[in-house]
C-alpha cells in the first residue's frame, strides 16, 4: 500500500547520497530481493521501504541473515514499532503516555460500539493513514466499512480513543531529539494520506507554536519512545496534544515510525534542516550508522 511513497523515498535518497560521491544501486525490491543482494554484495542498504514487509522486521532480518548493515531500526524494533497495540504497552510500561484502545476483530466493531464515540479505528500494522476511520460523538451506529468484502487491511483492528487537539510530531537521530513541528491538514481535520504526501496537503509550523515546557516535553516524550521500543538510526514520534484552553494540557503520544517518509513534503529531512542539517548531510549520517544487529 506505500509503495508510491517508498520509491519517492528511494529515489530522493538515492540522487542525494550520488550527489555527495556515494555509488549507489537502486533496487526495487520483490520477493528476489535476497537473491538480488547476494549477486550486489553491497556495502550497506539504505532501507527506503515503508510499510508490511519494509518495516516490520522482515527485510531486516533477511539483511541480518545476509550480514549486510543496514539503516534505521533492527528487526525486534521494526516489528515492534510496526505493530501499534504491542508498541503502545511498551511505551505505556515506560511512562509515556497512550490513548486507551482495543485490538477486537472487525466484525465486532460492526455489530456494536466497542468504546463510547469519538474513536478511531484503525489497522493494527499499516502505515500513511491507511484503514483509518474516525466514528464521530454521537455517532448511531459503528462503521460498517469494515464488514465490505473488498476490506484488505485484515480481520483484526484497533479500536483508539479519539484525542482532540493538536497534531505534532517530533524526530529522533541517533540519540538526539530534533525540533516539534505542527501540522495542519488543509481542508480537513484529519491528516491522511492525501494531506501527508500531496503538495499543499498540509501545512507545517516549524517550530510550533507552544509554551518551551510543553515544547520540551514533546522532546522528551520522542526520545523515551525512540528508547524504550529500541530504535536505532531515525524515528519520528506522533503526538496530539489536548490544551483544552490552556497551555498545560495532555500529551498524547499516537504512535512511533521507525521509517518517516524521505521526500519533498517528508517532516524529518524538514526538521533536520531547521537543524541545520542538509537532506545530504542527513541520508550521509544513515549510511555511516549503519550497522547489522541494531
Amino acid at each position: 500500500s506505500e509503495r508510491p511513497v517508498s520509491l519517492n523515498s528511494g529515489k530522493a535518497c538515492a540522487d542525494a547520497l550520488e550527489a555527495r560521491g556515494y555509488r549507489v544501486t537502486r533496487v526495487d525490491v520483490d520477493r528476489t530481493v535476497a537473491a538480488v543482494l547476494e549477486e550486489l554484495r553491497p556495502d550497506v542498504c539504505f532501507n527506503a521501504l515503508h510499510g508490511i514487509y519494509g518495516e516490520d522486521g522482515t527485510v531486516q532480518g533477511i539483511l541480518e541473515v545476509m550480514d549486510i548493515p543496514y539503516t534505521h531500526s533492527g528487526v525486534l524494533a521494526s516489528a515492534l514499532a510496526m505493530n501499534k497495540p504491542k508498541a503502545k504497552h511498551v511505551m505505556k510500561a515506560a511512562g509515556i503516555p497512550v490513548a486507551e484502545h482495543r485490538l477486537v476483530h472487525r466484525f465486532e466493531v460492526v455489530n456494536a460500539h466497542v468504546l463510547e464515540p469519538p474513536y478511531v479505528v484503525k489497522p493494527p500494522a499499516e502505515g500513511s493513514s491507511f484503514g483509518v476511520i474516525i466514528v464521530p460523538a454521537g455517532a448511531a451506529h459503528p462503521p460498517q466499512e469494515l464488514a465490505r468484502p473488498d476490506w484488505r487491511f485484515g480481520d483484526m483492528v484497533m479500536v483508539e480513543k479519539y484525542i482532540p487537539g493538536r497534531e505534532l510530531t517530533c524526530g529522533v537521530m541517533g540519540e538526539r531529539a530534533l525540533d516539534v513541528i505542527e501540522v495542519l491538514p488543509q481542508g480537513d481535520a484529519f491528516y491522511d494520506y492525501d494531506a501527508k504526501y500531496r503538495p499543499g496537503g498540509s501545512k507545517h509550523v516549524l517550530p510550533a507554536n507552544l509554551s518551551p515546557f510543553i515544547y520540551q516535553n514533546i522532546q522528551t516524550l520522542a526520545l523515551e519512545a525512540h528508547r524504550s521500543l529500541g530504535c536505532r538510526g531515525v524515528s519520528r514520534a506522533d503526538f496530539r496534544f489536548d490544551d483544552q484552553g490552556d497551555a498545560t494540557g495532555q500529551i498524547t503520544c499516537l504512535e512511533v515510525n521507525t521509517q518517516p517518509g524521505m521526500t519533498a513534503t517528508s517532516l524529518v529531512p524538514e526538521m533536520a534542516a531547521h537543524a541545520g542539517i542538509g537532506f545530504g548531510e542527513l541520508v550521509s549520517w544513515m549510511v555511516e550508522d549503519a550497522s547489522c544487529r541494531r
